[in-house]
């Protein structure tokens, strides 16, 4: 224990004898002989207690000597305020043991600190339940709302995720600002069509004055890999970065450096007002990755590859020395009026069907609680993780699209436990699969598109063999009569009847007088879709 921890420890301990004989800090300095100043700093080590004044407290506070000097090493944190060195919010803050064994020395302040914890913990408990009611009701409002033509009101769930990908959206992913910029810088210092990170290095430290260090930037355990100090003016990056991920987060940080120079991200919002006090945070690392894009894809040159290559990721990927996920995001940013390209929806989803990055270009709709369907191929490439997955996907509302994931893979250690597994996905109207180079040839599309939808939650499909939830678009009705090939798919009302049982025996689907789905008559189409799905079960449940 250094010199300032045994401080430290002394005079807390000392604190604690005093409080809990319950003697005024002015009454035990004029009994030990000192100044009430003087007593404060020591209980606090800030000040070194003399041997003779602690045997004299010690005696004071009737402590054997040797029984105290044993305990000196023992760092006694308040058990309620040490329960919270598991919070997750407590690690984000990094406040360590001795920080709370200080506090300890202040028993109102710690039970308070440690209350207010608890009870924000079950107000944010509490509100997350209200939200996700309120967001249930909304987009039932929402819903009906549509249907009378009237504009639906506030979405509770629209987060700064949401925020940013409709700004995204707003501007077509394009940013004539940033491509302006990269193109000049290119120009500037003659780099190559293939950039190395050596380059991108040395144009780091000349143009930018930036030093470049190779070091783990944060304490172990944390997952940092770059950490720019403009104060310092250093990047520091983690050593264990491979070629292609250390080129991007140079040109990244090039990115953060020209914006903050160029004062870039006040003209492109135009003093636009977010909801959220992070978007315009957000908003800045999506561009700074679009101007590392834009550096590493020069649009001019990267536009006329895509001609020539018909789209082909894998191609592209090798002939500018960038990732397959790179390479796909640029595709996204083809909107300049003058060499414009097809337009995309982009994807990324781990093996647990989450997506962690998604994009609009198409008008494709996502949904915004988490999950979607099962039957994309962003989900269905981890089948076959060496290839492309492609297909033809039709949406309820008729709507198809042309879509092709692929599965990049990026072992730690030889363990792809340890790495990180993502699909990466991109999707097109299905009339320019034409166009690319891994289109398919169908001579039928609406036979052979897979029925897909948003997510089994707002899914209007009642044949889907797959379904994880029960959708929100219909009443969920069960009858022990009868089964679907899947539980969660909604029970048509002439279903129950063709069992010899009414729907009133169990309430009408959607409540809509026992002769009605999701607010309409059954029509033929949805007849026969359900004779189909009867057919290829064989009956069967």
């Amino acid at each position: 224990m250094n010199d300032n921890a045994l401080n430290a420890n002394v005079g807390l301990k000392l604190r604690g004898l005093r409080l809990a004989r319950n003697i005024k800090q002015a009454d035990a300095a004029k009994d030990l002989g000192v100044s009430p100043a003087y007593l404060n700093l020591i209980e606090k080590g800030k000040r070194v207690m003399p041997f003779p004044l602690l045997w004299k407290a010690l005696r004071y506070f009737d402590q054997d000597p040797e029984q105290f000097m044993s305990t000196l090493g023992e760092g006694r944190v308040d058990e309620a305020l040490a329960k919270l060195l598991d919070e997750p919010l407590l690690k984000s803050l990094d406040i360590d043991p001795e920080s709370l064994q200080s506090l300890s020395a202040e028993p109102k302040l710690a039970g308070t600190v440690a209350a207010l914890f608890n009870l924000y913990k079950n107000t944010r408990t509490q509100l997350e339940n209200v939200l996700a009611q309120l967001n249930v009701e909304e987009r039932t409002r929402a819903q009906g709302g549509a249907q009378n033509g009237t504009v639906p009101g506030v979405r509770f769930d629209y987060s700064p995720f949401d925020e940013v990908s409709d700004f995204l959206e707003k501007h077509r992913n394009y940013f004539p600002e940033l491509e302006e910029q990269a193109e000049a810088l290119r120009r500037d210092v003659r780099l190559e069509r293939q950039l190395t990170s050596g380059q991108l290095i040395r144009l780091l430290e000349e143009r930018f004055g930036y030093r470049v260090n190779f070091d783990d930037p944060a304490p172990s355990g944390s997952s940092v890999v770059r950490r720019l100090d403009p104060d310092e003016k250093t990047l520091t990056l983690s050593p264990f970065l491979t070629e292609q991920p250390l080129k991007f987060q140079i040109a990244a940080s090039i990115g953060l450096l020209v914006m903050d120079r160029e004062k870039l991200l006040e003209r492109i919002l135009e003093s636009g007002r977010m909801r959220h006090a992070e978007t315009a945070r957000l908003i800045k690392v999506n561009l700074a990755n679009y101007f590392a894009g834009a550096l590493m894809l020069p649009y001019g040159d990267f536009f006329k590859e895509v001609q020539r290559t018909r789209y082909d990721v894998e191609l592209l990927s090798s002939i500018f020395g960038s990732t397959y996920e790179t390479v796909a995001h640029r595709l996204c940013n083809l909107s300049d009026p003058k060499r414009q390209g097809l337009p995309f929806h982009f994807l990324r989803a781990d093996i647990a069907g989450n997506i962690s990055k998604r994009y609009s270009g198409t008008g494709i709709r996502f949904a915004t609680g988490g999950g979607s369907c099962a039957k994309w191929a962003v989900h269905l490439a981890f089948l076959n993780p060496s290839q492309i997955t492609r297909q033809y996907s039709i949406m309820p509302d008729g709507t198809t699209y042309f879509c092709f994931a692929k599965v990049q893979l990026q072992p730690i250690e030889g363990s792809i436990v340890k790495g990180t597994a993502y699909s990466i996905g991109l999707g097109t109207h299905a009339e320019n699969a034409k166009y690319l180079a891994y289109g398919l040839p169908t001579t039928d599309l609406r036979k052979d598109a897979i029925p897909s939808g948003i997510s089994c939650r707002f899914c209007e499909r009642t044949d889907c063999n797959q379904r994880a939830a029960a959708s929100y678009r219909f009443a969920f009705a069960f009858d022990e009569y009868t089964k679907k090939d899947c539980f969660f798919s909604p029970l048509l009302v002439h279903e129950k009847e063709r069992n010899g049982h009414h729907a009133s025996d169990s309430g009408a689907v959607n409540g809509s007088h026992g002769a009605a789905v999701n607010g309409t008559h059954m029509s033929e189409k949805d007849d026969s879709l359900d004779k189909a799905s009867r057919r290829r079960k064989g009956g069967d449940a």
